[in-house]
């Protein structure tokens, strides 16, 4: 049995203050205690919408990211009340006062990020994670909710929360556009890292679990501002704010530093590329002393930049066809052509081109099996004799 959190015991763990807030950090949890009114809209199970009543924002890391089977069962037995007074009871915090979200990330890992213009301030608080349940919106659903309870519950890993607090009054509608500003500013960060859905051949906008706490003060007579629209100062902050915190936080989280994601692994993820279909296609295309070198090698394909290029060339050309820029009858052609350049990038022999090209041929029902042509080609032409 989990010993109570007294409120003594999160207030020793400051981490830092801001214009009407507190935060902490204590283990397991991030709290945000509002030192003054505060609107504040969430996404929070039992405390949510846009209320005035709450006075603590809580993160809290409510399990490992994998197969953490004990704890998922209590957490679902629970249901979403349930872990709401849970949650609360253990850092002695009033039911119906707090905003809860919870997550698999760590929130030693969380990212903050600050942003200040004339009177405004924008700080942005980040957990993320996206190796289990990045998603694209409408990608196929996985959940259903029914009169009568969800029908299907999927134990899936990585979550993106997010807190923010804004230093100025907003109107009501404001704050509605700036909690999409600061989505945006999410999906933008994810996009800046390629990074793939895990249910559709679609880059991510979101993982299905993502939850999100806005706050804003209620001072009466102070001016509430209008619009947090990404044309205004106000929601260049907030998307700034919360992209740079959620690229952070996957930075930890996820070990996803900028330029490792130029790997073909995570370049390719989202078509059914990994690193054990890789060898596969390689053990049946190469050579056996070939085979050998290219599996004590490996990472001198799949992390090579030129290599990595081509390989996002020939997916923004794949996107293109799939989502109908270009007619489907250039597909076979304009994708053999981005082939022949993985190809030609891997053997450091770029007058090869047109050889490659005259070797390739797609099949427009399986595209990726000419990127494994191709990788065999440019790693045999990369060795063979030039004499």
């Amino acid at each position: 049995m989990t010993r109570p959190v007294q409120e003594s015991d999160w207030k020793s763990s400051p981490w830092f203050n801001g214009p009407g807030f507190s935060v902490y950090r204590q283990g397991r949890f991030i709290i945000v205690e509002l030192d003054e009114a505060h609107r504040v809209l969430t996404t929070s199970s039992c405390v949510g919408g846009l209320r005035e009543d709450i006075r603590y924002l809580v993160n809290h890391q409510s399990c490992e990211a994998n197969e953490h089977v004990e704890r998922y069962s209590k957490i679902s037995g629970l249901g979403l009340e349930g872990y709401h007074r849970a949650v609360c009871q253990e850092l002695a915090l009033p039911f119906g006062e707090a905003a809860v979200m919870g997550t698999a990330a760590n929130m030693i890992y969380a990212a903050h990020e600050t942003l200040s213009f004339d009177e405004l301030r924008v700080d942005a608080i980040v957990t993320a994670g996206v190796e289990g349940n990045a998603s694209c919106a409408g990608d196929p659903a996985r959940w259903i909710e029914t009169p009568s309870g969800w029908n299907k519950l999927a134990p899936v890993a990585g979550t993106i929360n997010t807190i923010v607090m804004v230093n100025q009054q907003l109107k009501p509608e404001a704050q509605v556009r700036a909690l999409i500003t600061a989505t945006e500013g999410k999906t933008a960060a994810l996009l800046e890292l390629g990074i793939s859905s895990r249910y559709s051949q679609d880059l991510a906008t979101g993982t299905g679990t993502d939850q999100v706490c806005l706050a804003a003060p209620v001072v009466e007579g102070r001016y509430a501002y209008a619009s947090a629209s990404p044309h205004t100062k106000l929601g260049e902050m907030l998307g700034l704010s919360v992209r740079v915190a959620t690229r952070r936080a996957l930075q930890w989280q996820n070990g996803l530093e900028a330029s490792l994601t130029r790997s073909l692994v995570h370049g390719l993820r989202r078509f059914g590329f990994s690193e054990t279909t890789f060898i596969e296609a390689m053990r049946v295309r190469l050579s056996e002393p070939l085979i050998h070198l290219l599996e004590k090698n490996r990472n001198a394909i799949l992390y090579e930049p030129q290599v990595a290029a081509a390989a996002y060339a020939f997916t923004a050309v794949w996107d293109r066809l799939r989502f109908g820029v270009l007619p489907a009858s250039a597909g076979r052609d304009v994708l053999r052509q981005q082939a022949a350049l993985v190809a030609a990038s891997l053997s450091a022999r770029t007058e090869a081109w047109h050889r490659f090209w005259q070797q390739l041929d797609v099949n427009m029902d399986q595209p990726l099996e000419v990127i494994y042509d191709a990788l065999a080609l440019g790693w045999t032409a990369k060795w063979e004799s030039k004499d």
